[in-house]
């Protein structure tokens, strides 16, 4: 299929970008094109007007402090995953990143796109959820800053207003003590994961103190649990098989045409304990340096 006519503007200042998308209630952003596109062409969206912003000048910036990484809306997946500084502040990133589609979508997928697209199959709204992290927007009524927890609504439906534009996201550093991790399972490789976890440990000393994890594909929003009271201050194969328990009855998961309910479940009880795991080991060896 071919998308439904559409007007097109690329403006060359984010004042004439946001004067465009206050003038037609009715217009979409477009910056890497890799979630719009496909639904333009399914005629699954109708568009009035696309906004262009790929000529707006600085937001394919990333700027990294020790604070954390903050993501320009037009840097591209591969430029963030490529960031030796950004791996350094918050290796949730790239370990997240390379699960994304292929190379392909990654060199033009920009990571604030995917993120605003409230995907709860995509890994960064989880991973920016799951870190506490924000999103920078702007309209003609000035900037507002929007945390993640505020972000998410339903199923491809975010908080920002049609006449925003999001700016930026950032992602806070990884604390003192703490380790993190990621993994998924899906069909083929570059395919949605059939679930995905992220996950958090913090420790003082040898003893947990904090773990959190968040799912990819099992909630109709990017969800994260607290599972520190399932570990009880240590990792080992009894509070893991809690956690997996608590994550299961939390999240309730459910079938699709691509997995049943119980599949799913399962799913999230051995990804829960492999993730916790490996997030506990990266814990310890940073402490060990």
């Amino acid at each position: 299929m071919k998308p439904a006519p559409f007007a097109y503007r690329r403006p060359d200042t984010l004042q004439q970008a946001l004067a465009d998308l206050a003038g037609e209630p009715d217009a979409k952003v477009l910056a890497g094109g890799q979630s719009l596109v496909p639904l333009l062409s399914m005629r699954l969206a109708a568009p009035a007007l696309l906004v262009d912003i790929n000529g707006l000048p600085g937001l394919a910036e990333i700027v990294v402090t020790d604070a954390g990484v903050r993501v320009g809306a037009l840097a591209r997946h591969a430029d963030v995953l490529s960031s030796s500084e950004a791996r350094r502040v918050q290796p949730l990133l790239a370990m997240a990143l390379q699960h994304v589609a292929h190379a392909t979508i990654r060199n033009r997928g920009t990571t604030v796109g995917s993120i605003v697209h409230a995907d709860a199959a995509a890994e960064m709204p989880v991973v920016l959820t799951l870190l506490g992290g924000s999103v920078d927007v702007e309209s003609t009524a000035g900037p507002r800053t929007i945390p993640a927890e505020e972000l998410f609504l339903g199923p491809l439906e975010s908080s920002l207003r049609p006449d925003e534009i999001a700016l930026s996201a950032y992602f806070p550093a990884l604390p003192e003590g703490a380790g993190v991790a990621f993994d998924e399972i899906a069909r083929r490789h570059g395919d949605y994961a059939l679930c995905g976890v992220a996950a958090l440990v913090r420790l003082e000393g040898d003893r947990v103190v904090e773990a959190r994890a968040g799912y990819v594909s099992v909630n109709e929003l990017p969800t994260v649990l607290d599972l520190t009271a399932d570990l009880a201050g240590v990792v080992d194969e009894a509070s893991l098989a809690a956690s997996a328990e608590t994550a299961v009855a939390q999240l309730e998961p459910d079938g699709d045409i691509h997995a049943t309910p119980e599949y799913r479940a399962q799913l999230v009880r051995v990804l829960t304990s492999r993730v916790l795991r490996a997030a506990y080991e990266d814990a310890c060896e940073r402490n060990a340096r």
